[in-house]
C-alpha cells in the first residue's frame, strides 16, 4: 500500500469499495467505487462499476 493517495489505482479503490460493502457501509462503498470509475479509461467498465455500487443514500440537505 502506498502512503500517497494519488498513487492509488482504480483497482485499489474498487477493492476498498468491496471491503466497505462487506462492512455494511454502502455510501462509502459508493464513493470509493465512483472514484474507481473515474480512474477507469474504458467507459463501459466505468459504467459497470457505477452500476455495481449504486448510491443508496437518501438525498442530503444542508441545515443550519
Amino acid at each position: 500500500m502506498t502512503s500517497d493517495p494519488a498513487d492509488l489505482t482504480a483497482a485499489d479503490h474498487l477493492d476498498a469499495a468491496r471491503e466497505m460493502t462487506a462492512a455494511n457501509r454502502p455510501y462509502l462503498a459508493h464513493l470509493l467505487a465512483e472514484e474507481a470509475a473515474r480512474r477507469t479509461a474504458d467507459p463501459a467498465t466505468a459504467a459497470g462499476i457505477r452500476a455495481a455500487f449504486p448510491n443508496l443514500a437518501p438525498s442530503r440537505e444542508e441545515t443550519d
